[in-house]
């Protein structure tokens, strides 16, 4: 989750900070602090003398495959006629278990339906 908010971020802002992630999960400090010292210890990212945060190249193809993910399970959903926000909620924790497998699966009937 944390790789995925800081990909995001980073699409919107020339650079990301501990506060950023913070705001955006709604989360406190102490806890992204520590969170980030362990992204940056398993080598997902680094950290500037000024604070700001980039993906390290594994720390981006976690976050783009969980991104991919999160977007397409959502608008899935949000097709099937769930609440977007709903939606939003269920992919989150959907992204985080489902299998390779399934989601292949999914992202192959949700392609051929777009076209039909």
């Amino acid at each position: 989750m944390y790789l995925e908010t800081i990909l995001v971020l980073s699409k919107k802002n020339a650079y990301v900070r501990s506060i950023d992630i913070a705001t955006e999960l709604n989360y406190k400090k102490p806890s992204i602090s520590v969170a980030m010292k362990n992204l940056r210890e398993n080598g997902y990212i680094v950290m500037d003398e000024n604070g700001f945060i980039s993906l390290t190249e594994s720390g981006r193809i976690i976050a783009e495959t969980m991104y991919e993910r999160h977007t397409l399970i959502t608008n899935w959903l949000v097709r099937l006629g769930v609440d977007k926000d709903t939606a939003t909620e269920d992919a989150c924790r959907i992204e985080h278990v489902i299998s390779q497998e399934s989601f292949d699966a999914i992202k192959k009937y949700v392609k051929e339906t777009e076209t039909t």
